[in-house]
């Protein structure tokens, strides 16, 4: 539409943004200090040998190309691997499994979810971790059970190196809370009336699981699983009190981010230390990318 003669001029109005920059300026300067530049220094650290005291120098790939020979930092791989392999699944079954009986409606749901979702608030304490020591232990509760069943029982479950991970993948796996909590809201949203019309065709429970609610939650069970992965990778509190801070009995219990702390904190190689860490930023995106590559083949959405 033209403007006709004599008609004024009418001034356009540009948006005020300071307001949005006064509000993000605590924000951007929280990024900058405390994200942006320790990760700029840890990635220049990576490229020298620096032990806190004095200054660093420069190394080049040296760093990297020890890692090759770093017997500890391939334990401490395995170890990891490990406890992501039986931790996750384990979690994300017994979260999903609790969330589809939650589900169902009971009295005192509301009392059920918050006992439920506790562990998640407190399994990665310093406090939790000592009392799962002590649990484990050779006069723990655990033996005082096997032995109130006729299995008497004095092995340290924590300083047995064939059973020490297990311990710390059993601490994992009763952190189901936060998971359960994000699966029972993701269940509140599947329409009744597909299980009414799958029990109509003669569908039972197990049916109705696995035509409806598995594909429908899809999307929910790949959001838990992401988070899942990339927490379960950077476990320390729970390796670190269990273990003494030594890594277990014949390194056992030597997770990644506890090798890493012993390298930068123990050993003073903090160049040495923030090649680790970058490893480990590599290592987490590469799963990340895997898990966002191969739900294509198996998480559903409504398009």
């Amino acid at each position: 539409m033209t403007r006709g003669r004599g008609e004024p001029r009418v001034k356009q109005e540009t948006p005020d943004n300071k307001a949005a920059l006064a509000f993000l300026g605590p924000w951007l300067v929280g990024v900058v200090a405390l994200t942006i530049g320790p990760m700029a220094a840890s990635l220049y650290l990576a490229f020298t040998d620096y032990n806190l005291l004095e200054d660093p120098r420069w190394v080049g790939l040296a760093n990297f190309t020890r890692m090759l020979g770093d017997e500890r930092l391939h334990k401490s791989l395995e170890v990891t691997f490990t406890y992501v392999l039986f931790g996750v699944p384990g979690q994300l079954i017994v979260a999903l499994g609790l969330a589809v009986l939650l589900d169902r409606g009971m009295r005192g749901l509301t009392f059920y979810r918050s006992a439920f979702y506790l562990p998640s608030l407190l399994g990665s304490s310093v406090a939790i971790a000592v009392l799962w020591r002590l649990i484990f232990g050779g006069t723990g509760l655990f033996n005082s059970l096997l032995g109130a069943i006729g299995i008497p029982s004095s092995t340290s479950w924590i300083a047995d190196p064939d059973t020490a991970l297990a311990t710390i993948v059993l601490l994992h796996v009763w952190t189901f809370g936060s998971p359960m909590v994000i699966f029972l809201a993701g269940l509140r949203q599947i329409p009744r009336e597909y299980y009414e019309a799958a029990s109509t065709d003669g569908a039972g429970p197990w049916k109705q699981f696995r035509s409806i609610t598995l594909p429908l939650l899809t999307p929910i069970i790949f959001f838990n699983l992401v988070l899942a992965v990339i927490n379960s990778f950077q476990a320390f509190t729970q390796a670190f009190v269990v273990s003494g801070g030594r890594g277990g009995p014949s390194d056992s219990t030597l997770f990644y981010t506890l090798y890493l702390y012993q390298e930068g904190f123990g050993a003073f190689r903090m160049g040495y230390a923030s090649a680790l860490a970058w490893l480990l930023v590599v290592i987490i995106g590469a799963f990340t990318l895997i898990n966002f590559w191969a739900s294509r083949y198996w998480v559903h959405y409504d398009d």
